[in-house]
């Protein structure tokens, strides 16, 4: 996030603007390209599969770049806790609607959706637009 917010005003009527080699960068971290006001960008990068969440505040547009997930969306956290302001992280999720996602799929979850990426095959890099 530091990153993120050296490069802007914080302002989200500025122009954002990365060359090809920062953004190459930022996904072998998997870190937020930018974060303000109304919204987030951010290069992710997995290599296994994460806790499920909840964003009570946030819809997570996804854009998958390489390589191949099963996501769950829906039903509930398992052993949930809070994380911080409107954000819950569990082990797991109990029922929901899994779905494989590969290169150049789209998925949104509205916020207060649980999700999770169950399952990670090899190098996965995706765009997340966290719109507030």
């Amino acid at each position: 996030m530091a990153g993120a917010a050296a490069l802007g005003s914080g302002s989200s009527t500025d122009i954002f603007y990365l060359d090809g080699e920062k953004v190459a960068a930022a996904f072998q971290k998997g870190m937020p390209l930018i974060e303000v006001s109304d919204y987030k960008v951010h290069a992710s990068h997995r290599e296994k599969a994460g806790e499920a969440e909840v964003h009570e505040g946030e819809t997570d547009i996804i854009y998958m770049l390489e390589g191949s997930v099963t996501f769950v969306t829906g039903g509930k956290v398992v052993d949930g806790r809070s994380t911080g302001p409107g954000e819950i992280r569990g082990a797991s999720i109990d029922g929901g609607t899994a779905r494989k996602l590969g290169k150049g799929d789209v998925i949104i979850v509205p916020k207060g959706t649980p999700h999770w990426f169950k399952e990670v095959q090899g190098t996965v890099n995706y765009y997340v637009v966290k719109v507030l």
